[in-house]
Formats: C-alpha cells, sequence, structure tokens
C-alpha cells in the first residue's frame, strides 16, 4: 500500500477545482469519456505500429451508473497503466497543471474556464466537481495477465492511497462517488443528455445502458407466412464513430449531408439550400461541414448554431473570435485541434491560426457561393431571397468577401427580375444620372405601401429596385462608399424628376413667388408643423398635386440606429416634407379660391398624401372617411 500527499502549494486547490464552476460542472463527463477514448485509441496506434502484439478485443468505453453505491463509472480497454504511471500521471504531472488552472481562472469568466479544464491536464481531476470520492483502476497493456493491476482512491483531500487490486484486464476503470447535490448525475436521462451532447462523435463506441431491438427468429413464421421477432435487449451505443465531416467528400451522397444535419438539428425540420464541406490538414488541421440553412423569417439572425469540436469532442457552439461574425449565421460543425481554447476571445482574433482558419473558411464559402452562381444561375436566383441577408452581412462586415461577392452578389427589381451588381450598372448607366453624372439607384422598401411612387417612376422610364432586407440601409450605404459615383433614393424620398434632374429639363412655375408663399402659409395652418414642412417642385400639370417626401439621409440614420440599438439617430421623430407641384391644376388652383374653399382643398390633399403613405390614422383618419362618405 502506499499513501501520499498530492503535491499542493496551495489549500483551495481542490474547493476551486470542485466547485469553481457549478453551472457547468457538466464538462467532467466530457473530460473522462475523452481520456478514455485517447487511451483506446493510442491502444489502436500501437497495434498498428506493430509494438502491441496482442488481441485488441472489445474496445468499446462503457459508462455505467448504480444508484444504489451512488457511483458512475466509465470504463476503456485502452493502454492502461502501471502503479509508477499512476504516481506520474495522476500524482504529479496532471496535478501540477491544477494549480496553473486555479491561476488561469482568475482571469477567465465561467463559460471560458469550462473550455480551457482539460487543457491544463486537468481532465481527470475534473470529476471531483461532482464526486466526493474518485477511484482509479487501472492495468497496463504491458503487464502479464496474472498480474495486479492498481487502485488509486482520493476523497477530495490532498491525501490519496494506492494498493494493488486483482485485474484482470488491461484498461483503466474510474469510479466517481456522486455527491449528494450532485445526485442528478446519477440519472439515466440526465447522462445519455451528456453523452450525446458531449461525446456523440468520438471515434470508440461509447455504451450507455441497453436497448429494445426486433429481431427475427430464424425458422419461425406466424400464421400469415411473416417470420417471427422478438424482443432482443441490446447494448446501447450512442455515438457514430466515422462522424460525416471525417469522410472523404466524395464519397458522401447529398442525402447524407441533409440527413446529417437533421442529426445536428433534429428539432430543425426544414432541409438546408446546401452544404460546404472542408477538409485541410496544411497549414492547420481542419474539418467540418457548414449549411446555409433556410431562414423562415428574414429578420432572423439564428446564431451560436455551429458546433465546434477538437478531435471529435463538443467544445462550444459559440464561434465568436473563432469566425467573421456574418459566418455565425451558418449551421454546421468544424472540427480542428488548432484553435487555442485556453485564451480570451481577444486573444483569438489575434492568433495566427485562428486568422488562417477564418479566412479559409470565408474563402471557401464564397467560393461555393461563385460556384453554384455559375453552375445554375435560375436556380441560384430562387435561393437569393434566403441567402441575400448572409451576402449583405459580409460584404458590409469583411472587405475581402466583398470583393469576391462583387461576382455573385444580386439586386432584385419590382418586376422580380434579378442583376448582378455590374449587370444594373449597365442597364441604368443610361438613363438614370443626375446632373451631375452620379448613377441614380432607385429602390423601394415596401412594394405595396409605395406603389404609386413606383408606377410614377416606371412611366417615366426608370427601374426600381426592391429593397426589403433588414440589412439593407446598412448594404446601399456600404455600396455608395465603395463606389463613389452612385447614390441610393428611395422612390419617395424626393420628386423622381429632382433626383434624375436634367438641366435641359427644368421647367417654369405657374405659380410666382408670392402665390407660392400664399399657398404654403395655407397648408402650413392646416398641416402638423412639428412634423411636416412645405416646399415646392415644378413638375408636369399630370404629376400629383401632392407628395409627402421623407429625407433619405434622415430615414437611413433612423434605420440604421434602430438595428444597432443606438438612440442618437433612433430617438429623433419621424420628419416628412409634404412637396406641392406648383404646375399641377389643382395646386396652381388654390390661389383663385375662397377662403373655405382654399381651406377644404388643402385638407382633403393634405389627408390624402398622408393615406397614401399610411400616416393617416386614429381620429384625422375617421375624419376623412366621414367626410369622404358625405359627399359622395
Amino acid at each position: 500500500m502506499q499513501t501520499g500527499s498530492i503535491g499542493v502549494k496551495t489549500e483551495n486547490i481542490f474547493p476551486v477545482i470542485k466547485k469553481f464552476l457549478y453551472s457547468e460542472n457538466e464538462i467532467f463527463l466530457r473530460e473522462i469519456v475523452s481520456n478514455a477514448v485517447d487511451a483506446t485509441n493510442k491502444l489502436k496506434t500501437l497495434a498498428s505500429a506493430g509494438e502491441f502484439k496482442g488481441e485488441l478485443g472489445d474496445l468499446t468505453v462503457k459508462v455505467e451508473i448504480d444508484k444504489q453505491k451512488k457511483t458512475l463509472t466509465i470504463r476503456d480497454n485502452g493502454i492502461g497503466m502501471t502503479s509508477d504511471e499512476v504516481d506520474k500521471y495522476i500524482n504529479q504531472i496532471a496535478f501540477s497543471g491544477a494549480t496553473e488552472f486555479v491561476e488561469k481562472f482568475k482571469t477567465q469568466t465561467e463559460a471560458e474556464a469550462a473550455n480551457i479544464i482539460g487543457h491544463f491536464g486537468l481532465g481527470f481531476y475534473s470529476s471531483f466537481m461532482v464526486s466526493n470520492k474518485v477511484a482509479l483502476i487501472s492495468k497496463s497493456f504491458r503487464q502479464a495477465e496474472d498480474e495486479k493491476g492498481v487502485i488509486w482512491e482520493c476523497d477530495g483531500s490532498p491525501e490519496y492511497t494506492m494498493n494493488e487490486i486483482p485485474k484482470g484486464n488491461r484498461g483503466t476503470d474510474v469510479i466517481l462517488y456522486i455527491s449528494d447535490d450532485c445526485a442528478d448525475f446519477l440519472e439515466e436521462s440526465k447522462i445519455r443528455e451528456l453523452l450525446n451532447k458531449y461525446c456523440k462523435f468520438l471515434s470508440v463506441p461509447i455504451q450507455f445502458g441497453t436497448k429494445n431491438v426486433e429481431e427475427i427468429v430464424e425458422g419461425e413464421t406466424d400464421e400469415e407466412g411473416k417470420p417471427k421477432t422478438k424482443t432482443v435487449e441490446k447494448p446501447w451505443i450512442i455515438n457514430d464513430v466515422a462522424p460525416l465531416w471525417k469522410k472523404s467528400p466524395s464519397s458522401i451522397e447529398d442525402k447524407e449531408y441533409d440527413d446529417f444535419y437533421h442529426v445536428l438539428y433534429p428539432m430543425n425540420f426544414e432541409t438546408p439550400l446546401f452544404h460546404i464541406h472542408l477538409n485541410v490538414d496544411y497549414p492547420f488541421n481542419l474539418t467540418g461541414i457548414l449549411y446555409f440553412p433556410k431562414i423562415k423569417n428574414r429578420y432572423e439572425f439564428q446564431r451560436n448554431k455551429i458546433q465546434l469540436y477538437c478531435n471529435e469532442v463538443f467544445v462550444t457552439d459559440s464561434v465568436d473570435g473563432i469566425l467573421p461574425e456574418f459566418l455565425t449565421m451558418l449551421h454546421g460543425v468544424i472540427d480542428s485541434p488548432d484553435i487555442p481554447l485556453n485564451v480570451s476571445r481577444s486573444f483569438l482574433q489575434n492568433d495566427q491560426n485562428v486568422k488562417k482558419i477564418s479566412g479559409y473558411i470565408t474563402k471557401k464559402v464564397a467560393e461555393k457561393l461563385e460556384e453554384l452562381f455559375k453552375k445554375d444561375r435560375a436556380e441560384y436566383e430562387k435561393k437569393w431571397d434566403d441567402i441575400s441577408v448572409f451576402i449583405e452581412y459580409g460584404m458590409i462586415a469583411d472587405p475581402k468577401f466583398f470583393e469576391r461577392a462583387e461576382k455573385f452578389m444580386l439586386l432584385k427589381d419590382t418586376e422580380g427580375k434579378y442583376y448582378t451588381l455590374e449587370e444594373y450598372k449597365k442597364q441604368i448607366e443610361e438613363n438614370q444620372k443626375n446632373k451631375d453624372g452620379r448613377l441614380v439607384y432607385l429602390y423601394a422598401t415596401n412594394a405595396d405601401e409605395q406603389y404609386s411612387n413606383i408606377e410614377n417612376a416606371k412611366s417615366k422610364g426608370y427601374n426600381v429596385l426592391l429593397l426589403d432586407g433588414i440589412l439593407d440601409a446598412h448594404f446601399i450605404s456600404t455600396l455608395e462608399q465603395k463606389y463613389g459615383d452612385c447614390q441610393f433614393a428611395r422612390v419617395d424620398s424626393a420628386s423622381i424628376d429632382k433626383l434624375i434632374e436634367k438641366e435641359e429639363e427644368s421647367k417654369e412655375s405657374k405659380l410666382n413667388d408670392e402665390q407660392k408663399e400664399t399657398v404654403k402659409k395655407a397648408f402650413e395652418e392646416i398641416i402638423d408643423k412639428t412634423s411636416f414642412n412645405v416646399e415646392f417642385s415644378n413638375l408636369n400639370e399630370t404629376d400629383a398635386p401632392v407628395e409627402v417626401i421623407q429625407n433619405e439621409f434622415m430615414r437611413r440614420m433612423k434605420e440604421m440606429s434602430a438595428m444597432n440599438g443606438m438612440s442618437m439617430w433612433g430617438g429623433m421623430p419621424d420628419s416628412y416634407t409634404l412637396m406641392l407641384n406648383a404646375n399641377n391644376p389643382v395646386i396652381a388652383g388654390l390661389v383663385d379660391k375662397n377662403e373655405e374653399e382654399q381651406k377644404n382643398t388643402i385638407k382633403q390633399l393634405y389627408d390624402l398624401a398622408r393615406l397614401s403613405k399610411n400616416l393617416l390614422k386614429g381620429k384625422d383618419l375617421n375624419e376623412f372617411v366621414k367626410r369622404s362618405f358625405n359627399e359622395i
């Protein structure tokens, strides 16, 4: 028998290990099972190298609950350890990592600490977070069959005991005596949930419990001549030892990718739009599958859906700092041992390996989108409404992605036609320029609400884009800054003739300055001057007498501020311009009306203009409806 004291320099190390992360204590199972899988894989490697010549036998890692003894046991048939190796790896090396971990933990958030615990050689000691005693029974593959194994026991104090113990097979059993305040880890449903979360794709079979399976009874049939079946209890293997992302892409059918998506997201019944298989081993190691999900609601960003693995062990579904933010809208799996986990997010963003991995994934995503666009443009256009938010987000956030995406970025007009950026520039460059020679991109954000403005623009031979996405205000600002020689203007942000003004087409007004001032004052006596101001334009006689105009810059700033949660612009009240067409007979004729007729006409014009923009509400709307009925 050997007794001793682990090399403890600080008395509070064990309490920190046991209690440091109560909300995240479930990671102990990830660590212990991962150790068992590592030990098994090492044996397979030694066997393939000829250093182990015995029978491998059953290499299944087994997880067992004994509620009466209040134990949770993880068994493997891997390389095992001699008593000297237990002393070295458990009493010395592993615990030296504990001291380092305690120092590191002081500067980490709880979530960060949960991810780094195994990187300090502390995986085994994580068992003390849920146990009041831990026993380790092991026997090395190098030992003869008649040799005894070793049992190491510790109750969470710095003191431990080591004894010989009869053990027939090689491998290691880790027995956790679960503490009363962690009794939920003795529940089968809880352990199955955690094994599915952390160990679902480990490369060695993980057995937990049994399940009933229907098997055909050979040579027996029922009255209808059908083979008889019987219920057989079989071990339940909870993991897929060959996850799809580890296979060669050339060997996988599209249906397999779709099926695997539903394994990852069993509650998502939508089939993804397409996938990208990642597989690179230099200058870093990375495998994975990324999916473009079908977004049910264009205003719904589904982040934290990418699962990060390290050698098939689940680590986290938060990849902030590892991938650009726009890529976090994708779903799927990335698996890499080259992503450092024992560091802060700010460190990750400056880590050269992470930068290379991030750049590689961004490049692969862009290449996939370009490939789909070139291969079948019609099919690509059908998917556009689902992927446009992602592409716009990437172009706003990442200059390199912008350059790549220019080739497959699409603009859709109000007729449902799609154009690349270059195609649309050619479409409008002859007809939609202002007097300064800048291209004017007219757009609508709501085809129904802005219908009259759209039709007015089309009647003059102009094309109107439909930009009704949540990011479009940001995106068009990005395009204006990038290209410089263009401006985007919503069709109701100014009179079309003002937006696309040609010097030779300037028109004279039917009203002189004095008459305009009279009409303006008459309007100002009726309108809400806190929200509206009055201006004149000199349009055609057939153009509308009154238009409600909202300043493009102010409206766009409010939209972007509201999305970003900022109050500087978002908190400002809406302001509009009531644009009077001085050449329309109704406006020009106001100067000849008596005061009462003038007032009634202005009231009707004002209400009609507001109604066209869905701004007439409440009492004003009710009075307008009554007045209109009375005039029938």
